[in-house]
């Protein structure tokens, strides 16, 4: 592992044990779980799907995805984030594979070829965000879809003030990206992509006043 890899893992492992705490990552209320629950289901296909979800963090939406009937496989950088969502999924009763790995390249445990590829607030964290998605298409089956949930956010994110990582200064897409920049990357690479407004309260358990999305994409 790299030094920016380690910072980065490191960054958010201490951050584990209250993750969840914020409504859109631990999807504790039952309105903002509903909300997601709605928009997966809007963007997934007819399930059981094979949907490889990058950057899980606590693996909150690989367990809706399972609830769905989908078989998730997640991909973090961060153990103890690892560690959490393999517990979540265990309690509740499924057997899905939770990995340590790098979200921008897959290890080979994870699999070769999924229906979906999911990922949310990820790509802003990445070295290398395009080589990313190149790499992720190249996971989908014929006719399969990313489904990309990103932003722009107005307000600092981890690592706006460069304290993020080592090597953070040089992430292209620091702080999220705009629907438009992430449009203008996929469309060599893909057949179709379209954006979904993500503004509603519902879903981040709070009013939002910067840019949200959800890009899918089809291969």
């Amino acid at each position: 592992m790299s030094e920016t890899a380690a910072s980065i893992a490191s960054f958010w492992d201490a951050f584990a044990a209250s993750f969840d705490e914020e409504a859109d990552h631990g999807l504790r209320d039952p309105g903002v779980r509903a909300a997601w629950a709605q928009r997966l289901r809007s963007w997934m296909p007819a399930s059981p799907a094979d949907v490889l979800d990058l950057g899980c963090g606590t693996g909150s939406l690989s367990l809706v995805l399972a609830e769905q009937g989908h078989r998730p496989v997640g991909v973090d950088l961060a153990p103890l984030m690892v560690g959490q969502a393999r517990r979540k999924l265990t309690a509740a009763g499924f057997d899905a594979l939770m990995l340590v790995g790098d979200a921008s390249n897959p290890p080979a445990e994870a699999g070769s070829s999924f229906d979906v590829i999911l990922s949310r607030h990820l790509l802003w964290t990445l070295p290398d965000p395009e080589e990313a998605l190149r790499r992720w298409i190249g996971l989908l089956r014929p006719g399969g879809r990313l489904v990309l949930i990103e932003g722009r956010w107005a307000s600092a994110e981890p690592g706006e003030d460069q304290s993020y990582a080592v090597g953070s200064e040089s992430l292209p897409w620091m702080g999220g990206v705009e629907a438009e920049r992430l449009l203008a990357a996929l469309r060599p690479l893909v057949e179709t992509a379209r954006v979904e407004p993500l503004p509603d309260p519902a879903l981040w358990g709070r009013t939002v006043h910067d840019e949200r999305y959800a890009v899918v994409a089809f291969a």
